[in-house]
């Protein structure tokens, strides 16, 4: 009896990732559940340097300004609720004080643009379609950081919109990194505040833009995080209690696949030797002055040598 449908997915044949690579991870907070699994395992890895972005212009803005190193001054931030903040970053970033945010903002800006020079792999989940423009300026902003709703219009980009903002993002990468591969996913985080049915519209508008840049030959890939739960993992079961969120199996399943297809063949053993490594670090004696758990930790630190030689990047 067959109870589950399946996605056809194989290894790629170029352009996987090692830990050699240098990865940014940017986008939806489904891009820190994977930058997450990679960072575990220690393959080299920036998630969010400007906090979750969950819209195709708000990172094409950040891009843009991590490219041009842009310079945020006092004139690029509103206090509210006492507390300063960007329309540009996450909540995450705001702060009560003001020069604080500023040499954050600057901070990820400029180290962002180093990234983007020397990423071997860059990943974009999108999480949504759905902008809100911030009426007073008439800017599409990354975060309304609640503020009052009738200062913003909602709005839907279209297809055509998604891809042009995608082009853009693109062109900009290769002009600083021409090499770079760029894998692009769609969020499978259910954006139901919008609605049900304006859910569908907004992944349904993503999706069409997303393989119409994807290109294989330019290292513009397609990876499917969306299908793989909406179809593989078509039960509420692997949704967390808030029935929006992928849960710990969900995200556990899709990661396997996404080792399946992205993770160099040599990469294997070396993972499965860091896993233990971290279970081990995580290990918590009962009697820390034990001559069993000395033997232990020399065990470990034996462990930890042997990485260090191959990977000497890595750190534990």
């Amino acid at each position: 009896m067959k109870l589950q449908t399946t996605l056809r997915l194989k290894k790629e044949p170029l352009n996987t990732i090692d830990y050699s690579a240098t990865i940014l991870m940017l986008g939806s907070c489904f891009s820190e559940n994977i930058g997450k699994k990679l960072t575990y395992f220690k393959f080299q890895t920036k998630v969010n340097p400007f906090g979750i972005l969950f819209h195709p212009q708000a990172i094409e803005t950040f891009i843009t300004h991590s490219i041009n190193n842009k310079k945020y001054t006092e004139e690029d931030l509103f206090f509210y609720q006492e507390r300063w903040h960007s329309f540009d970053a996450h909540s995450s970033f705001s702060n009560p004080d003001k020069s604080a945010l500023l040499e954050n903002l600057n901070t990820a800006i400029q180290n962002t643009h180093k990234d983007l020079r020397e990423a071997s792999h860059l990943v974009l989940t999108l999480g949504t379609a759905w902008v809100y423009r911030h009426v007073a300026d008439d800017q599409i902003v990354a975060n309304c950081h609640k503020v009052e709703q009738k200062k913003f219009l909602k709005e839907l980009l279209s297809p055509i919109e998604i891809e042009q903002s995608l082009e853009a993002i693109i062109a900009l990468i290769k002009s600083i990194n021409p090499t770079i591969t760029i894998l692009l996913t769609i969020s499978p985080v259910r954006h139901l505040k919008d609605g049900f049915i304006e859910n569908t519209q907004s992944k349904s508008h993503l999706i069409a833009a997303v393989h119409n840049v994807t290109a294989p030959n330019n290292k513009v890939y397609y990876f499917p995080s969306y299908e793989l739960m909406m179809d593989e993992l078509r039960d509420y079961r692997f949704y967390s209690e808030d029935l929006v969120h992928p849960n710990k199996t969900a995200i556990d399943y899709i990661w396997e696949k996404f080792c399946t297809t992205w993770m160099a063949s040599d990469t294997e053993n070396t993972m499965k030797i860091i896993d233990g490594i971290q279970r081990d670090l995580a290990h918590r004696p009962f009697y820390e002055q034990s001559e069993q758990h000395q033997q232990f930790l020399k065990k470990l630190a034996a462990k930890k040598e042997r990485i260090l030689k191959e990977f000497p990047n890595i750190q534990f």
